[in-house]
């Protein structure tokens, strides 16, 4: 019949599937159409696992007030608690300011982060929960739809079917004929209600896929926002670290152990740095007259007590009276730790070519134009120490403290190659230089830096001003008369350099076997 042929052509296809892969409208819409028919399936599966993923990034509460979410943040707590902890120290400490400032900063990057956070609930979380929960749920729901008026229109084909086969072995039966025409409409209304869905299904699909590239961009607004938070973040941190730095360079009580001498003298605004300052002060008054002073091992907790003061600038100077071998030892310490020896790594070579002229007067003469070329820190604290060390060499006969006994214990503290060596190496020819160098400018301290010193510069270690008395250059240098009196042997080794007080003595000892004199003209 006529009219079942255009209700067949009006099924498309027929088949109570409910989906459009059943479409047979051209083979490259059905193609296209079961392909976002299957790709709806897959970014509703991954726009939920991105949002639930999304979700589980985020710091603060999903959904709550901005105060109330502000409030739970980490950061938020961190910076209360460092704001708490500043107040707590107070302003004269430099972790009170350091806890303050970072703080205030933490709290700063809190706000930044809670709006991050909002923003991002808004452009992007939101967004792929409509997308999976909502949207595309919808269009699902009209497919389903599709499937079941599909199913309508089946089933009321075949009860039309069935009464038109019976209207025409009954064609006289008048209700039966009415029947007939009652099916007929509705199948017409099932296909006409297939149709109106099946079209509006596709609109949709249709739609999907052309909203892809908005779909899109809620991705690339996830990492726009990222880069802008941090992009805010990092000004934040970079703002503060001027600050912080700032505090701490203007922090008086700095470690100065290890740290370069210009940097310690520039940070506490000295000309002699404290260590050697309060050093030489408490040794002039305790420790002149003290045998084997440089020599003679301290206690080992002492002088780690002592350097621990000395580093944080609160120093106990009754306490440290009665053990003149302790701050013998952390002056050493101090100069043995310095990054650059006190007489500079870059006139290593010409101390050395200074130290070989054989011709007293000559080699004086040469040790003077290396020192006159020492930097102006280098050289006010060299001669700070060898008017000192001259001091203490006047006591020779009490002490044993000679002035080769000094340059021998001390002098490889003063100076040692940018390359160092091992112990063996250090008591070769190249040690015996160093002691040809440090002796004779000992000996003849006043020639070489003329004038009298103040040593207690700042007065701050009860210590007496000090003027050095000895003999301008005008004689021959004096023999040095070595000790050999008992030497207290340390077999620790200073990990920074092989120097200690059992290096001392071992130095001493391989003098006194080899006969050798540090004295200038001397051969060796």
């Amino acid at each position: 019949m006529e009219t079942e042929g255009s209700l067949q052509c009006s099924d498309i296809g027929g088949k109570a599937e409910g989906s459009l892969h059943c479409s047979d409208i051209g083979g490259n819409l059905y193609l296209s159409v079961l392909q976002v028919e299957k790709r709806l399936d897959l970014v509703k599966q991954v726009s939920h696992s991105t949002h639930k993923k999304l979700t589980a990034c985020l710091q603060g509460q999903q959904g709550v007030e901005v105060d109330k979410k502000s409030k739970k943040l980490p950061l938020t707590t961190l910076a209360q608690c460092l704001i708490d902890g500043a107040a707590v120290l107070g302003d004269d400490s430099l972790l009170g300011k350091m806890l303050k400032l970072c703080g205030e900063t933490q709290d700063q990057l809190s706000q930044e982060l809670l709006l991050f956070e909002v923003q991002m609930e808004r452009e992007v979380i939101e967004p792929l929960y409509t997308l999976s929960e909502v949207e595309i749920p919808n269009i699902q729901k009209q497919r389903k739809h599709l499937t079941k008026l599909v199913l309508d229109m089946d089933s009321a084909r075949t009860r039309w079917h069935q009464s038109s086969k019976s209207s025409t072995l009954s064609i006289k039966e008048q209700s039966l004929g009415a029947k007939a025409d009652a099916l007929r409409e509705e199948l017409e209304e099932a296909a006409n209600r297939v149709e109106i869905c099946r079209d509006q299904l596709s609109a949709d699909m249709y739609g999907f896929v052309a909203k892809e590239t908005d779909y899109a961009d809620y991705f690339q607004t996830l990492i726009e926002v990222q880069a802008e938070y941090h992009r805010k973040s990092l000004e934040l941190l970079q703002n503060v670290l001027p600050q912080i730095k700032v505090h701490k360079e203007l922090w008086v009580e700095k470690p100065c152990f290890g740290k370069p001498l210009e940097d310690h003298l520039s940070l506490t605004s000295r000309d002699i740095a404290f260590p050697i300052e309060a050093c030489v002060t408490m040794l002039l008054d305790c420790g002149l007259q003290e045998e084997g002073l440089f020599r003679v091992a301290p206690s080992a907790s002492k002088l780690k007590k002592l350097k621990a003061s000395l580093d944080c600038g609160v120093l106990d100077v009754q306490e440290y009276s009665v053990d003149p071998h302790a701050i013998a030892g952390a002056l050493k310490s101090y100069l043995r730790e310095l990054p650059e020896p006190l007489m500079t790594f870059h006139l290593y070579n010409e101390w050395i070519q200074a130290s070989n002229e054989q011709d007293q007067d000559k080699c004086l003469q040469a040790l003077l134009l290396v020192c006159e070329k020492l930097p102006k820190a280098n050289s006010n604290n060299f001669r700070y120490l060898i008017k000192f060390l001259a001091k203490l060499s006047e006591f020779e006969d009490v002490n044993k403290m000679t002035a080769g006994n000094i340059a021998i214990v001390l002098g490889p503290n003063l100076l040692w190659p940018q390359t160092e060596g091992t112990i063996t190496d250090m008591m070769t020819t190249l040690s015996l230089q160093i002691v040809r160098i440090i002796e004779p400018i000992i000996l003849h301290a006043d020639w070489f830096f003329p004038g009298d010193i103040e040593f207690n510069i700042t007065g701050n270690y009860g210590s007496p001003n000090h003027t050095n008395h000895n003999s301008v250059y005008s004689s021959l240098c004096p023999d040095t008369d070595r000790s050999d009196h008992t030497d207290h042997i340390d077999h620790r080794l200073e990990h920074r350099r092989p120097l200690s007080v059992a290096t001392d003595n071992m130095m001493l000892e391989f003098y006194r076997k080899d006969g050798r004199h540090c004295s200038v003209g001397t051969a060796d």
